[in-house]
């Protein structure tokens, strides 16, 4: 997977692969090796000790603890005594998190900043290998060698699109990752690499894809069309998969779930279903009506909290992800035995008006509706929307496959309205939507795809460099809201 000039180092990380995969297959079959969790997370106790982020909040009688506990039990005896550590604690000391220096990692990346400011994320040799290995022995049920696969993930900072490209080459799945600007949107080279390589994989994040999609309608180009859609890096609900199936022909997969900070705490399988990777972490759920408890397994839903056993150099315990996650209880017909997780959607990623919630999904069930033929609605495809909210008026401006007449727009915009009681609605379609609306993986749905003017707090939760691309997009579309 890696080479490496220094052979001591070339023959420990053949170990590591050797070691790691056969936990991550005793997991898969049930059978955890629980003495072998049990020592990775009393050595992540100990690695945690030992940095600048835990050395005031960690107690250093319970470390001694950990070392006299037993390996069986000490997830058990020691978690629950562990402090929770905020997203804003490691977003204001993201580099005093490394137990290692500088030079001992292999990559640097940041995450995007989404909710705070950015988090250093750099890849050591440790935690790349067994990350790889547990994204790649699920994707191996899906991919082979014969695919050709486009990683289009435009995060310089972030290790994605890195960790995908070792993935496939673990498949020996011939990739190729190109860069589209933000703000000219060109993606005529990628269309005509599509083409030219025969590339059936897409790898990257919906919002992405659906970009694509639309210049290729507004430039007369070919639809791309694949056999397998890998999406991340954004809420993708069953609407949104939907949509992307029927564009591309495609069997769409929501491929992978975890953060720059974390690594990849959840993996699809042949079946769709997101699968923990309980040999890697430690995870709880946490919300106001229950306090914290493990994840065993058994249907439950809340704040997913992770405790890293496979990142020595910047460990994370406890952490709160500010995601809400459901776990189905259910077991998958792939054989996995591993516990089914759901993503929810981030906690802020709620629009409420006068005390309605609405969330991503709710928008794009009503948006993307499987309608009968002859339906108003029916015949012309939104492929892309964003919704602008000023005083009691709530506009929807959507890109479409073809021209849309009066009746389609009436009638979409009915689906639409029953979310938002009391307010005026109008959906309007645009030739192209704000660059903003393709940066869902770095902002999330709500500040990428809700424009809401009434709320300035909304300018202080947007990096600096995407707040320059909101003035301009507020600039060019005032007429349009005000219209």
């Amino acid at each position: 997977m890696l080479l490496l000039r220094d052979t001591t180092t070339t023959r420990e990380i053949a170990d590591t692969v050797r070691d790691h995969t056969a936990l991550v297959r005793d997991s898969h079959a049930g059978h955890p090796d629980r003495a072998h969790l049990g020592r990775k997370f009393t050595a992540t106790l100990r690695a945690a000790a030992g940095s600048g982020l835990y050395d005031t909040i960690l107690d250093a009688a319970l470390v001694a603890d950990a070392d006299g506990t037993e390996p069986e039990k000490a997830i058990d005896a020691l978690l629950g005594k562990l402090p929770f550590l905020p997203k804003q604690a490691l977003s204001e000391g993201g580099h005093r998190a490394f137990t290692r220096g500088l030079s001992e990692f292999l990559h640097y990346y940041e995450s995007s900043g989404t909710t705070g400011n950015p988090v250093a994320a750099p890849k050591a040799l440790d935690d790349l290998v067994a990350n790889t290995i547990n994204i790649g022995e699920l994707w191996a049920r899906i991919l082979s060698p014969a695919d050709r696969a486009l990683i289009l993930i435009n995060a310089p900072f972030a290790p994605a699109a890195y960790q995908f490209e070792k993935v496939l080459e673990y498949l020996q799945v011939l990739s190729l990752r190109p860069w589209v600007d933000n703000i000219t949107g060109d993606y005529t080279r990628v269309l005509r690499l599509t083409r030219e390589l025969g590339v059936n994989v897409f790898v990257g994040p919906p919002s992405r894809l659906l970009e694509m999609i639309q210049f290729a309608y507004r430039n007369d180009e070919p639809v791309p069309a694949f056999d397998k859609l890998f999406l991340m890096a954004e809420q993708t609900g069953p609407a949104f998969v939907r949509h992307l199936e029927r564009l591309t022909g495609a069997r769409a997969y929501v491929a992978a779930y975890g953060s720059s900070e974390t690594g990849t705490t959840a993996v699809t399988c042949e079946h769709r279903n997101l699968h923990l990777q309980t040999q890697s972490y430690v995870l709880e759920l946490d919300g106001p009506e229950r306090g914290p408890r493990r994840v065993d397994g058994t249907p439950d839903r809340g704040e997913l909290v992770v405790t890293t056993l496979d990142i020595l150099a910047r460990p994370l315990l406890r952490y709160r992800t500010g995601d809400l996650v459901e776990i189905t209880g259910t077991d998958c017909p792939c054989g996995v035995a591993t516990p089914l997780l759901r993503t929810l959607g981030r906690s802020q990623d709620l629009i409420t008006l006068e005390g309605n919630g609405i969330r991503q999904n709710d928008v794009e069930s009503a948006l993307w509706a499987e309608l009968p033929d002859g339906d108003p609605g029916s015949g012309i495809q939104v492929l892309n929307y964003m919704l602008v909210v000023q005083d009691r008026t709530i506009l929807c401006l959507a890109t479409t496959t073809g021209p849309a007449d009066a009746t389609w727009r009436e009638a979409t915009a009915r689906r639409l309205a029953g979310l938002f009681p009391g307010f005026e609605l109008a959906l309007r379609p645009v030739e192209k939507l704000p660059p903003l609306a393709s940066l869902g993986q770095y902002l999330g749905w709500k500040l990428s795809r809700v424009l809401d003017l009434n709320d300035e707090r909304n300018w202080d939760r947007l990096p600096a460099p995407i707040r320059g691309v909101v003035e301009t997009t507020l600039a060019e579309y005032a007429s349009t809201t005000r219209g």
